[in-house]
């Protein structure tokens, strides 16, 4: 088995192991969250590169939700069309694709909401508010909501994202949800959220919709990650992406013979403790390092972010032999993160 070798998850065959990550495209959007050209020719680039499944960029299920203001957004009728044209393009390619749904909650910026809302009051954000019960129950009703736009956009499925200490991460990790009622407490208590909008997607969606969760490792510590993950099995998703937890996350340390970093190092141990597909990622980067991970068993795909970006054709390039376009890891944090076109090998 190599990153060459096709898996069948509810029946959709996914024809390589290699996963093109959701990394935000900064300023594209406007404020109305309608996918526009731009995303289409991006992803579709990337399907027509070779990348077996594709994970659309983090999209908000409101816009009090939201990282920034010029986001994509699943919150309306009227963006499903946008993002309708996103996966014809790549299904074309032979892509699967999944739509990642996403609120910032306590993470929300000041530009966007006047309050964060979390499930706890953050002590070092003036601007947060508690969640109440009822404005709960209306995010895992707008979760549930933005993944029906999905499927009628002719996504396979979607990505809950729980990690980088967004909104699912916050619910789920101890050291930031301070509740004492049914969302707060133990481990289940605290994924009871989760657990909900997961029931919510199954119920209102085909039996062939994909559910994938993007899990904090270290929610906040790799024990708690490894909890979680079992109980997200349990509750019936189809793939475990494991990142970060953002800043309360404490990554593991990594053994010496180890040879990637950390976050990889956090989703190959989650692997061992689940039987659902596990995706890892970060700093991955070549073919080689990619294929040592698959074929020793350490996780079922690899996802390639930044190497995808300054060179959509990576997973052909791949399988040809021929030389990738890698990224060049500029410093001291990546350009794309004030503008993706910053990037200086950037290729839409």
């Amino acid at each position: 088995m190599d990153i060459f070798s096709p898996i069948n998850i509810k029946g959709k065959e996914i024809k390589n192991r290699i996963v093109f990550p959701p990394l935000v495209n900064f300023a594209w959007s406007e404020t109305d969250g309608i996918a526009i050209p731009r995303h289409v020719a991006h992803y579709e680039e990337r399907a027509k590169g070779g990348a077996g499944l594709i994970i659309v960029e983090a999209t908000c299920i409101n816009q009090q939700g939201r990282i920034f203001n010029y986001q994509l957004g699943a919150w309306s009728d009227d963006q499903i069309d946008g993002l309708s044209k996103i996966t014809a393009t790549c299904h074309k390619h032979g892509a699967v694709v999944l739509l990642q749904i996403h609120h910032a909650g306590l993470t929300t910026r000041k530009g966007v909401s006047e309050f964060a809302y979390g499930p706890s009051v953050d002590p070092e954000n003036e601007r947060s508010v508690e969640l109440t019960i009822d404005q709960i129950h209306q995010i895992r009703d707008e979760f549930i909501a933005a993944a029906i736009r999905a499927e009628k956009a002719g996504f396979d499925g979607v990505e809950l994202h729980g990690a980088h200490g967004y909104l699912l991460t916050q619910f789920a990790s101890s050291a930031i949800n301070r509740r004492t009622d049914e969302y707060g407490g133990t481990t289940e208590n605290r994924l009871r959220l989760a657990c909900e909008i997961i029931d919510g997607i199954k119920a209102s969606t085909g039996k062939d919709f994909i559910i994938d969760y993007r899990l904090a490792a270290c929610s906040p510590t790799l024990t708690d990650g490894i909890e979680i993950a079992q109980l997200l099995e349990k509750k019936g998703v189809d793939i475990i992406h494991a990142s970060h937890g953002g800043e309360k996350g404490i990554n593991a340390e990594v053994p010496a013979e180890f040879e990637f970093n950390s976050i990889v190092y956090m989703g190959t141990v989650i692997k061992k403790h689940v039987k659902v597909p596990v995706i890892v990622v970060n700093q991955i980067q070549t073919p080689e390092r990619a294929n040592k991970i698959i074929s020793s068993g350490l996780a079922d795909f690899v996802a390639i972010g930044r190497d995808m970006l300054t060179d959509a054709h990576w997973a052909n390039k791949a399988k040809k032999g021929e030389n990738i376009i890698y990224c060049i890891d500029c410093q001291p944090k990546c350009k794309r993160y004030v503008k993706a076109t910053s990037c200086p090998l950037f290729s839409e």
